[in-house]
């Protein structure tokens, strides 16, 4: 597998999927959070555990000295090919602490990068990867209706996104004590189906 995806970030990411793939190779050859930087968009955003900016919290953060590795399992895309949503499993410590990732990428030109990153530990792995294809949103009907909205605790920070084509959705939000939720939907030609639903229980004090 690592020479799969070393082969990746030498190739041009044409989907979603190669970039996750090249993404993780590059954080194996560069370093973990050179390649977070390298890949994301500026207005990229992860969690500390409250949202930040991605480039603004990793600016003088070092690489730890092994990255954390992951590989795409699912992935969903827009009609239009313009945003996509991927989530897998990740390993750390030589597989003694597993869990799970999601990522939005954007497409820019030729390239994807990532403009939301999230993912939480589990106590067991998932099985998922392997030659995985993309499900795309249906694009014979245009979306009807929109999608459905994430229910948000009152003074949680929240915010959203959309396709240029409605095709899919996602949202998030966070409580005060760091509990958070995400969920992407996807057009199945009727209707927008949630297609990923994750969330974290707010970390330990």
């Amino acid at each position: 597998m690592l020479i799969a995806l070393a082969l990746a970030a030498a190739s041009p990411a044409l989907t979603a999927i190669d970039a996750e793939r090249a993404f993780a190779a590059d954080a194996q050859k560069s370093g973990q959070w050179t390649a977070f930087k390298a890949w994301s968009a500026p207005d990229a955003l992860m969690f500390a555990p409250q949202p930040v900016n991605a480039h603004a919290f990793l600016k003088d953060r070092k690489d730890p000295p092994v990255a954390v590795f992951w590989w795409p399992g699912k992935s969903f895309v827009s009609c239009d090919g313009g945003f996509a949503v991927n989530s897998g499993p990740w390993v750390r410590d030589g597989g003694k602490a597993v869990g799970y990732f999601t990522t939005v990428w954007r497409r820019e030109g030729d390239s994807w990068r990532w403009i939301y990153d999230g993912g939480d530990g589990l106590d067991a792995a998932r099985g998922e990867g392997g030659d995985i294809k993309p499900v795309i949103a249906d694009c014979h009907a245009k979306p009807g209706a929109a999608a459905p909205k994430l229910t948000v605790t009152p003074g949680a920070k929240s915010a959203a996104g959309s396709s240029k084509d409605g095709t899919l959705h996602w949202s998030w939000s966070v409580t005060a004590d760091g509990a958070r939720r995400f969920t992407a939907t996807l057009w199945d030609g009727s209707a927008h189906k949630i297609v990923v639903d994750d969330r974290v229980a707010a970390p330990p004090r």
